[in-house]
């Protein structure tokens, strides 16, 4: 992507947070001819989390940075997209993915380790000319102009550092330190419910006890989800339970395997299985914030989780933030001005976050709905539909996975 002809310098931008939306921001206005340091508050952009599931939509746009065929060797690609009842393991609903996936939306399901991503991201980033610079943060400015380049404080190590730019990215995630300049306060709303994050070696667990698949388990009040990463060398599970209190927002507490293993004691034994080979679970409680009133504010905008923070129940908290990347990088080739840009990119881009946001809502309460009637029929009507017409149900996603960001 070469520099926009009514732009007669290049933007000196400034991204806060090296995540995997902050990097594929920085990646994609480098690409655009843009001059762009990049922040990252921690010691690395490294290999914090475990696994991410990348759909169609996403790897679209990696491949359209440069970057899908890095991922190639680290990715797993699933063959299927399945619910089952977490206790006795039947399957409610299949959607094939694998060759399936590739032929329906163009492009591929895979998943990934985020390390392996964010690794990815950095790799192309500062072969395309992109600052990396890892314990510096980026302090929240006192006051945000309406036009015109900004001044921002690059803190690192006890030294302070003023730099000017005329577009600053905040992409520095749920906690934001950035997002009350730019859009005004927010307090976390707790959703009552828990998750633990676990990966283990794939060989720790019986030969194809759980399924090359990215599978769901639900049960009443509580859901897992389990997938292969790294070639199929680690599973990856996420555990999600319903819980009356949580302390903080972090997403990287120490958790307790054995109550893990008593939360999802009446599972399917594939399972507890998995569950009994987990060592060091992660713990973390999910939070919502309400969607912030405008984007940006001046030359200053909001991204990824920094903006519209995903509950994991459609795995697209990651892919949100890299169509966001594509989305505004297009937006300043389109936009002289770049309040108008920003104008433009929150316009293209809200709806659809909200709606993602909505979908990932619902899954959740679908995912634990009570025993009973209503959780009986639903099932049950999800069975049929996967059953009797499967491209019905695949076409169901068609407007999320066949979604194409780096047009328009």
């Amino acid at each position: 992507m070469s520099a926009p002809a009514h732009r007669r310098r290049a933007l000196r931008v400034l991204v806060a947070g090296g995540g995997v939306a902050g990097l594929a921001a920085a990646l994609a206005l480098a690409r655009a001819g843009h001059r762009v340091l990049l922040a990252e508050r921690r010691g690395d952009t490294g290999a914090l989390g475990a696994g991410i599931q990348l759909s169609p939509n996403a790897t679209r746009c990696l491949a359209a940075l440069g970057v899908l065929a890095r991922l190639e060797a680290a990715a797993f690609r699933p063959r299927a997209a399945v619910l089952r009842d977490g206790r006795d393991g039947r399957i409610v609903y299949r959607a094939a993915l694998g060759s399936a996936a590739e032929a329906r939306w163009g492009a591929p399901y895979l998943h990934i380790h985020r390390g392996d991503l964010v690794a990815a991201l950095a790799a192309a980033a500062g072969e395309a000319g992109v600052e990396i610079r890892t314990a510096t943060a980026v302090a929240p400015p006192a006051a945000i102009p309406a036009s015109g380049p900004l001044t921002l404080t690059l803190e690192e190590e006890g030294a302070c550092e003023d730099r000017e730019a005329d577009l600053l990215v905040a992409a520095d995630g749920l906690g934001s330190r950035l997002r009350p300049a730019i859009a005004g306060p927010a307090e976390p709303r707790f959703t009552g419910q828990t998750a633990w994050r676990a990966c283990l070696p794939a060989d720790r667990i019986a030969a194809d006890s759980i399924a090359p698949e990215a599978t769901v388990w639900a049960a009443p009040g509580r859901h897992l989800v389990s997938y292969y990463i790294r070639g199929g060398a680690l599973l990856n599970l996420v555990a999600v339970e319903e819980a009356t209190a949580w302390q903080g927002e972090s997403w990287a507490e120490p958790g307790d395997p054995a109550a893990l293993r008593a939360a999802f004691a009446d599972f399917h034994p594939a399972v507890t299985a998995a569950l009994d080979a987990v060592e060091k679970p992660l713990l973390w409680g999910l939070f919502e914030r309400p969607a912030p009133p405008a984007w940006s504010r001046g030359a200053a905008v909001l991204i990824g989780d920094a903006c519209h923070p995903m509950l994991p129940f459609m795995a697209q908290g990651a892919a949100m933030g890299i169509e966001d990347a594509t989305v505004l990088a297009r937006c300043l080739d389109a936009e002289a001005a770049i309040p108008a840009a920003l104008t433009r990119f929150e316009r293209l881009r809200r709806p659809r976050t909200t709606r993602v946001q909505a979908v990932s809502r619902a899954n959740g309460r679908m995912f634990h709905r009570a025993d009973g009637l209503a959780r009986t029929a639903s099932f049950a009507g999800i069975a049929a539909v996967s059953r009797l017409a499967p491209a019905l149900a695949a076409g169901r996603l068609d407007w999320l996975y066949g979604h194409d960001a780096t047009r328009g």
